[in-house]
């Protein structure tokens, strides 16, 4: 996601920086604390050079427009972390340099923060009418700690406390160990450790870890790929036309609902919001029932669990919306 702001701290420009598409809206914030957006607008990362290139394109069309001019200051927030003038991230379709980027964008300043940060900061303005429940029949709210976590190009989370000092915890949980969750899925896993000596939660719970177990599933099953692409695989399991396509997607919502309440477990979350990318595409999947079964089958704390509601969350603005709110806090605490 990025923010920009004018240097005298008028609005914010707030985007959602991901592996496919960069969101980027004029944010400002309203006498109670609320970000208010407009002109919102999506780029296609791989149909740019670089991050310098969008932030420009989208500078230039604020002053076209009249909205913005002059020097502006950047805060992006993009999946990965950040090591000196390096942000680390394996989905993008070009490498991110602090420095680079700044003189490419022609801005007065840039921050750089993780997508999932600045998510779980935007879920306190989420729309609670439109939360799909996905575990739990209680009513949407905000209970916290709630944990915040989707999957997309990659596989992102973060927890949001309600309040204090450090309201959100950052991590980088797709990149910890993939667990099997049952004989079949430690077949998968195997096959997958011949190719990577580490497999992560993303390998499997993502966009291109759809495709990855996909493969896999074709292997084990004697079949030949068809698809080569997330999206086309999911309409084939969507259209009726490929039976081992619907398996796929069946056993991506199980396996993803284990990770999903191991996380709950781990993190001592009271609420769980499930946003990226794939979920909105994969929605009467999760649905079916196996997302919730394998959410609740916890052991000796699959009580507790069942205490801990999940919904679906359309996060395409609301990530936006963060974006803007980690600035504002950011220059607030100075």
């Amino acid at each position: 996601m990025t923010g920009l702001s004018t240097v005298a701290g008028s609005g914010i420009v707030a985007a959602d920086v991901g592996g496919t598409y960069a969101r980027l809206g004029w944010v400002w914030m309203d006498p109670e604390g609320r970000p208010r957006l407009r002109h919102l607008r999506r780029y296609d990362c791989a149909g740019h050079p670089g991050l310098g290139a969008i932030l420009r394109d989208f500078v230039d069309e604020l002053a076209r427009e009249r909205i913005a001019a002059g020097a502006l200051a950047a805060t992006v927030a993009i999946a990965g972390v950040g090591d000196g003038d390096t942000w680390i991230n394996a989905n993008l379709p070009w490498p991110v340099s602090r420095s680079r980027t700044l003189d490419e964008a022609g801005l007065a300043e840039l921050e750089l923060v993780n997508d999932f940060e600045a998510l779980a900061y935007g879920i306190a303005f989420a729309d609670l009418g439109t939360l799909v429940p996905l575990v739990g029949s209680a009513a949407p709210g905000l209970r916290w700690p709630a944990l915040v976590l989707g999957p997309g190009t990659g596989l992102g989370a973060a927890l949001r406390f309600g309040d204090g000092e450090r309201p959100v915890l950052a991590s980088e949980v797709g990149h910890a160990a993939l667990a099997a969750g049952d004989t079949f899925e430690l077949e998968v896993l195997g096959r997958l450790l011949q190719r990577w000596p580490h497999v992560d939660n993303e390998r499997v719970l993502s966009g291109t870890g759809l495709l990855n177990l996909y493969r896999c599933m074709c292997e084990i099953r004697g079949a030949v790929p068809a698809w080569t692409s997330a999206a086309a695989l999911v309409q084939a399991a969507d259209s009726g036309q490929d039976a081992l396509a619907a398996e796929t997607l069946r056993r991506f919502c199980a396996w993803l609902g284990s990770a999903v309440g191991d996380m709950a477990v781990t993190f001592g979350a009271r609420s769980v919001y499930l946003a990226g990318g794939i979920s909105g595409h994969i929605h009467r999947w999760l649905a079916e029932g196996e997302f919730e079964r394998r959410y609740r089958n916890k052991g000796v704390l699959a009580p507790a669990v069942a205490q801990v509601p999940v919904w679906r969350v359309e996060h395409g603005e609301l990530a936006v919306l963060g974006a803007a709110a980690w600035h504002h806090r950011r220059q607030a605490a100075r």
